[in-house]
């Protein structure tokens, strides 16, 4: 499926390095609070001074978006697994993917279980750079909150800490553990300026399968709004 509007914003280097998609959270959420220049980078730099491994660079754990359009520069890509979270539909975007009356679902990590993904080596050399884009995303709002969390290859064996982003509970953002139906209803419903929820959720089962990742649980949503999205009586757009 495709998206029939044109997107008015894509996310790209260049749009993550000037002001506009913090200009266009802010315009969606105007009482949000944007994090600053000065408290992002604290932010990044407190993370990396708990840096427990150093050397030719670092890895950054994706289980989302990251996976299919990461932004940055990477010099090694694996899948990998990390124990204790697992990824879920809890952050609501009311900008980006949605709308303040119909907001996007995106993934954050929480607590309990496994998650999957893809692990990305990013070089000493640019760290500061291409770390600071990754902040500029993901950090926006202070929705999630970076940690260093353990991985494991595909056979099992552990090969160092990643940066993770877990949903931070406390921010406005979260929404909380809701039923599959509810997560649904609101992907299928919901689009904003950056193109559909639906988009995003087919994107990350398909860059998932792309690294011979399966998860059940992206699977069945995703199979459920496509039902939805191709119905003759559907009441959303379809994406």
């Amino acid at each position: 499926m495709t998206d029939a509007s044109p997107l008015r914003h894509k996310l790209t280097r260049e749009f993550l390095l000037g002001a506009g998609f913090a200009e266009m959270i802010r315009k969606a959420m105007p009482t949000a609070l944007i994090l600053s220049d000065a408290e992002r980078a604290a932010s990044l730099r407190a993370v990396l001074d708990a840096r427990g491994e150093h050397g030719d660079g670092l890895w950054l754990f994706a289980y989302g978006s990251l996976i299919w359009n990461p932004t940055f520069h990477y010099c090694a890509r694996m899948v990998a697994r990390i124990e204790g979270w697992h990824r879920a539909f809890c952050l609501a975007a009311r900008g980006g993917r949605g709308t303040p009356d119909s907001p996007a679902l995106l993934l954050g990590l929480m607590p309990g279980g496994t998650c999957t993904g893809a692990a990305f080596r990013i070089a000493e050399d640019a760290l500061e750079h291409e770390l600071d884009l990754v902040w500029r995303r993901e950090m926006v709002t202070g929705a999630y909150i970076p940690q260093w969390v353990p991985m494991v290859d595909a056979q099992g064996h552990p090969f160092g800490q990643a940066i993770g982003f877990a949903i931070n509970p406390d921010a406005p953002t979260y929404a909380g553990v809701l039923a599959e139906e509810e997560i649904v209803r609101r992907i299928a419903a919901a689009r904003g300026p950056m193109g559909s929820c639906a988009e995003y959720l087919f994107n990350t089962r398909d860059g998932l399968h792309g690294l011979g990742i399966a998860d059940p649980f992206i699977d069945e949503i995703a199979r459920r709004v496509e039902a939805i999205l191709i119905s003759p009586n559907a009441n959303v757009s379809i994406c």
